[in-house]
């Protein structure tokens, strides 16, 4: 009766009682996720995503009992919510917190997969389901309907990426299959948008070339515009000192300016998730070196709190959603049909994602001469198997596409948006839980001791590589002999030229101009002792403080 009561009450206010509700709901259980999270983190089968998903189930079937299966606005996916506000935060602390050596040292690989892979998998996907689906009767699908399909489901799960696997544990493989994930969304978008202005009457060669065209274009100008956003953020606080006068300005100019990049994009009809991403890694290496030594470790922790609440959120959201009753009830489908188009849709995503995985991952190693630098078998069993997850942007993409279609029946389009959420459902319980246990099982237990220094990714300075030198002349402690260790130093130098060119290009002309590592702001009494003139001293690539060399060294490596 109190609640009734309260309920009542809240009509009467200004405020709108479904919104107060369902905030309270969504706070309540991210509440739950975080302390059983906490209690559940040294349990390798389960992580925050699952129990996000598996709460938003239970939270949804209680709605569902609470207003007597009646549809609850609650319930309702809302694109915009998941684009614009949730997506972002998470996007852009990937970025600013990516191992940046590690990622763009596999950055062709990383391309790869993230474009070539992803058309192979749009191809394989689209013309399956359109072979495969009429003969379950979907005779109102359109040539358009099944490309779609084919785009949303090659669309891969950065955001429980993040969750399975481990930067410090696995950091290529982190590296590879996360920052795939992020150009596979774009990817995905960019042909999800094409498909929907693709006129099916007059396809041809020059189509292809369009649209090829037209990826090229989005992908330069997004990943510009990031790069762009984070080097005026840094040459805006490190001409200004905004720090001088207060430290929540720098930290909320830094988090206003990643946002505004990520809406410029997408005002520009560009891609905000390559903007954003790109945008963190450039504001990790100047912008966050320019800010106050209270700043960094504000914005550093303030970016990863902010993005794991939305992840949280984002799974909250996707289980709540899946208990939907109206989309139930208007596909009309019995669970048999149900369950068999979701097996068929997913056999897909399992047959696609196969398809280009093991033939890239295998050229790639044609390239590679390093014999420890090529892709192993179980590591390419990894990669295809962390990528089976599907997520929001899979049912965002599924929203768009049939919610509102008037070209097939309504019974069809609901059983594509239900079956999607299956897809999304089962991917992410299932091969969410056992990615941990079987990275651990496969790779771990199997890891050889790696003395091959062509794969440290914590070497900072020219000093440090005379150091390797002068230290390749004496023997390993395994016995391997000074020969064996000049050949690991030559292997060394050669895979990092290109690193070092650029550090020496970016110590002369950049960071004078952008500041970054080595760069003091003047802050009276700051904690760090700067002085006036300190932002002038040369940029020598050394930490300026001891404090500033232990982030940085987490930050870059």
């Amino acid at each position: 009766m109190a609640v009734l009561e309260t309920i009542h009450t809240l009509k009467d206010s200004f405020l709108d009682t479904s919104t107060v509700i369902a905030l309270t709901v969504f706070f309540t259980l991210l509440c739950l996720c975080i302390i059983i999270g906490h209690l559940l983190e040294e349990h390798r089968w389960a992580n925050e995503s699952i129990t996000a998903l598996l709460l938003g189930l239970i939270a949804g079937v209680v709605v569902l009992l609470v207003t007597q299966f009646e549809s609850s606005q609650i319930l309702v996916f809302n694109e915009d919510l998941f684009f614009l506000y949730l997506l972002p935060p998470i996007i852009f602390n990937a970025g600013f917190q990516v191992k940046k050596k590690q990622f763009f040292k596999n950055f062709t690989t990383i391309l790869l997969f993230g474009i070539v892979g992803t058309v192979i998998s749009f191809c394989l996907i689209s013309l399956g389901a359109f072979l495969l689906f009429s003969r379950f009767g979907f005779t109102t699908l359109t040539i358009q309907d099944y490309l779609a399909i084919g785009a949303i489901l090659s669309a891969t799960d950065s955001v429980c990426t993040l969750q399975v696997l481990s930067q410090d544990d696995t950091p290529f493989l982190y590296s590879v299959v996360f920052g795939e994930g992020v150009v596979n969304d774009a990817t995905s978008i960019v042909l999800f948008n094409a498909v929907q202005s693709l006129d099916v009457k007059d396809v041809s060669c020059l189509t292809a070339l369009n649209l090829l065209g037209t990826f090229l274009y989005l992908f330069s100008t997004s990943t510009l515009l990031g790069i762009a956003a984070g080097l005026m953020s840094a040459y805006i606080i490190k001409t200004l000192y905004i720090g001088r006068h207060s430290t929540d300005r720098e930290v909320a100019l830094m988090m206003l300016m990643a946002y505004l990049s990520y809406m410029l994009a997408e005002l520009l009809g560009l891609s905000g998730i390559l903007t954003v991403f790109f945008c963190g890694i450039v504001m990790s290496h100047y912008t966050w070196h320019n800010v106050t030594e209270s700043s960094r470790i504000t914005t550093k922790h303030a970016f990863a709190t902010m993005s794991f609440i939305a992840e949280t959120f984002i799974f909250l959201y996707v289980g709540m959603d899946a208990m939907d009753i109206d989309k139930w009830k208007a596909s009309n489908a019995s669970p048999g049909t149900s369950v068999g188009v979701s097996s068929m849709l997913f056999a897909l995503v399992l047959i696609g994602r196969a398809a280009f995985v093991f033939p890239i991952a295998n050229i790639s190693n044609c390239f590679r001469k390093i014999e420890n630098n090529k892709i192993e078998f179980r590591q390419q069993f990894i990669m295809w198997w962390a990528g089976l997850m599907r997520g929001a942007v899979t049912i965002a993409l599924s929203y768009n596409q049939f919610a509102d279609a008037t070209t097939s029946s309504t019974q069809d389009n609901a059983l594509m948006i239900t079956s999607t959420i299956i897809v999304v459902l089962f991917s992410t319980v299932v091969f969410g839980s056992i990615t941990k246990p079987l990275i651990e099982a496969v790779l771990l237990r199997h890891a050889k001791p790696n003395h091959n220094i062509s794969d440290a990714t914590d070497i900072p300075s020219l000093e440090d590589l005379r150091l390797l030198f002068i230290e390749t002349g004496e023997p390993s402690e395994e016995g391997n002999g000074q020969s064996s260790r000049k050949r690991t130093g030559l292997r060394f130098l050669t895979s990092s030229t290109v690193h070092h060119l650029w550090r020496k290009f970016d110590d002369k002309f950049m960071r004078p101009v952008f500041g970054g590592r080595g760069f003091v702001p003047f802050v009276p009494s700051s904690p760090s002792g700067a002085i006036d003139g300190a932002p002038n001293r040369p940029f020598d690539g050394t930490p300026s403080h001891p404090f500033d060399g232990a982030i940085e060294e987490e930050q870059t490596t």
